[in-house]
C-alpha cells in the first residue's frame, strides 16, 4: 500500500496563491510552469459512516472527463505536529461517475472499499469543486514533488454552498519516498512565505467543519 506524503498549508488570500504561481524557486528547488485544471471531488461514505469509523476517507475525483477513486487512511503522527506534514496510506484505482463500486473496473481500491463497507450502499457526503494550479518541483534536475495551489468551493450533500478554502500542498512524487529530507528545505521555504500557515487538517476535515458552521448559522 502506497504512502502519501505531503506538506499542507492554509493561504490567507488569493494573492498568496497568485504569487506562488509565478515565483521561479522555493528554497533550493526550481518550479516549473503553472498549469491549471478544474476538479470535482465527491466524498462518499455509508449512511452509518462505516468508512469514517474505520479511519478511512473515500474520494471520487473527476478531472478532464476521467474519474478515479482514492481511499485515504488516517494521517500518522499528525496530533501536535505543527509542520503541516501529512503521511497516510493511500490506495487508488479507476472508477466512474456512478457511486456504485461494483460497477467500477477491478482494482485494489475497489476491493478495499467493498471490504470496508461490507457491501452497504454509499452516499455522497459533500463535494469540493476546485481550481488547481500545479507546478513541478525539481531538485538537481529530478522532478520530486508537485506544488498545488487550490481554490476550493465547498458544497454540502444537498448542493448548498458552505464557503471556500485556499490550500497549498507540496506532494511528494510517486516513487520518491526517500526524498523527504531533500524536500525539507522546500517545505521550510513555504513555511516562511507570508500568508501561509502549516495546516494539520485535511480538506475533508475543513469542509466538514465549514458545513457544520454553515448549518448552525442558518439555524440560528
Amino acid at each position: 500500500m502506497a504512502t502519501e506524503v505531503e506538506s499542507k498549508f492554509r493561504a490567507a488570500d488569493r494573492r498568496t496563491l497568485q504569487r506562488l504561481a509565478t515565483v521561479d524557486r522555493l528554497g533550493p528547488a526550481r518550479l516549473g510552469p503553472a498549469s491549471v485544471a478544474e476538479e470535482a471531488d465527491r466524498y462518499l461514505d455509508t449512511p452509518e459512516g462505516l468508512l469514517a469509523a474505520a479511519g478511512w476517507a473515500c474520494r471520487l475525483r473527476t478531472r478532464a472527463g476521467r474519474t478515479i477513486v482514492s481511499l485515504k487512511g488516517t494521517a500518522a503522527s499528525k496530533v501536535g505536529d505543527l509542520s503541516g506534514v501529512h503521511r497516510r496510506p493511500e490506495v487508488e484505482g479507476p472508477a466512474t461517475a456512478a457511486i456504485e463500486p461494483g460497477t467500477w473496473p477491478a482494482s485494489a481500491a475497489r476491493d478495499l472499499l467493498l471490504e470496508l463497507t461490507r457491501g452497504v450502499p454509499l452516499e455522497q457526503r459533500l463535494r469540493l469543486d476546485q481550481r488547481r494550479t500545479e507546478r513541478v518541483v525539481a531538485l538537481g534536475g529530478d522532478e520530486v514533488a508537485t506544488l498545488s495551489l487550490d481554490e476550493v468551493h465547498v458544497f454540502d450533500r444537498e448542493g448548498g454552498s458552505a464557503g471556500w478554502l485556499l490550500i497549498v500542498e507540496l506532494e511528494h512524487a510517486d516513487g520518491a519516498p526517500d526524498r523527504e529530507p531533500a524536500l525539507a528545505p522546500v517545505a521550510s521555504a513555504l513555511r516562511a512565505e507570508p500568508g501561509l500557515v502549516p495546516d494539520p487538517l485535511t480538506k475533508l476535515e475543513h469542509a466538514t467543519r465549514l458545513i457544520a458552521e454553515s448549518r448552525a448559522a442558518a439555524a440560528g
